[in-house]
């Protein structure tokens, strides 16, 4: 009786995360890849829902199928969180221009496009830039050191087409992370 109940609970903590990873394949357009974990995913469910459905007067069952579920929805989001797959699109708004800021950003190999805007009284700057969502952090923190009051705002783009981070993107990163590794070293 326990035994089935810690197999479902087990089954929903693999079950969920994996429910979450194929959910954000076909939501990102990796259409192979969601079909391949929708596989896994389906066997998983039906080994657990067979479980459960087998004794319904067994409130074990029931609650480490809740209780799982609810366990692996928190996995998956942490999961995803660290993959971070896909771009964001980030706007900064700042009260002025702030070179420094915009070569930082460029320096560690962010696309910053910028822009004046029409404020309410006055004219603010817009720095524009597409990232992988893994550097999304990064790009705030940076932000934040060099402009305290900005107003930053990021957003999903469905897709995107040439442009800077299509190639040099890459080349600046692999640029950056030797430079960095290459500091690390000199100061190990």
């Amino acid at each position: 009786m326990i035994l089935e109940a810690i197999i479902i609970f087990i089954a929903q903590l693999l079950y969920v995360p994996i429910l979450t990873l194929r959910t954000i394949m076909m939501v990102k357009g990796l259409k192979g890849k969601a079909a391949g974990i929708g596989i896994l995913e389906g066997v998983i469910y039906v080994v657990a829902i067979g479980l459960v459905l087998t004794d319904l007067t067994n409130y074990y069952n029931m609650a480490a199928y809740a209780i799982g579920f609810g366990v692996g929805l928190y996995i998956g989001a942490l999961i995803e969180e660290k993959l971070a797959i896909g771009y964001v699109t980030i706007e900064a708004n700042i009260p002025e221009k702030n070179q420094a800021l915009i070569d930082r950003l460029r320096e560690v190999g962010f696309s910053v496009s910028t822009s004046s805007v029409d404020g309410i009284s006055t004219t603010r700057y817009l720095l524009y830039c597409t990232a992988r969502r893994d550097r999304e952090k990064e790009f705030y923190r940076i932000v934040d050191q060099f402009e305290e009051n900005a107003f930053v705002a990021s957003f999903e783009p469905r897709n995107f087409k040439g442009g800077y981070i299509t190639k040099a993107m890459k080349q600046r990163r692999e640029l950056f992370l030797k430079k960095k590794k290459s500091k690390a070293e000199q100061s190990s």
